[in-house]
């Protein structure tokens, strides 16, 4: 079920949807959003995803970005496997050695990153529109939070 009733309200007081539903649909929205707006870069969102991280944190391994991006390692083999050959990314060995291989962003992959931040700037800006900076603060503090509470590591 995805709606609620709203605790101490009447019966006649109107249901309201799951907060973790909201969050669903917003996430489908933005998403068939971004993948339009993506194809248009040659990039699909699982890249994207793996570019901005690499902006913010270079160095990172594959199985890594398999984490962060929630796929499997194999998927993301191969996801990093097209942007090297695209020549978005480079691989360098880990400076610890073994078989692990660090990617790192390329002038050409910046590039491409930024024009497909700049896609999504205009898919938040529609979102956003309405929404004041108050209450826009009030929203990034709780979806941080929230998402802070179900990562795996956060101890229950």
């Amino acid at each position: 079920m995805t709606a609620r009733r709203i605790p101490g309200a009447s019966r006649s007081a109107a249901s309201v949807p799951r907060l973790s539903y909201l969050v669903f649909r917003l996430e489908r929205r933005i998403r068939a959003g971004l993948d339009e707006a993506l194809a248009r870069h040659g990039v699909t969102t699982t890249e994207y995803m793996a570019l901005s991280e690499l902006r913010m944190r270079e160095g990172l391994s594959s199985a890594e970005l398999a984490r962060i991006a929630f796929v499997t390692p194999q998927a993301m083999n191969l996801v990093i496997r097209d942007l090297e050959q695209r020549e978005v990314i480079r691989r360098d060995p880990h400076p610890d050695g073994g078989r692990v291989l660090c990617a790192r962003l390329t002038r050409k992959g910046l590039s491409l990153l930024r024009r497909c931040d700049r896609s999504l700037d205009a898919i938040e800006a529609t979102m956003l529109a309405d929404v004041d900076d108050s209450t826009l603060k009030t929203l990034t503090d709780g979806l941080m939070r929230c998402s802070h509470a179900l990562r795996p590591d956060a101890g229950v």
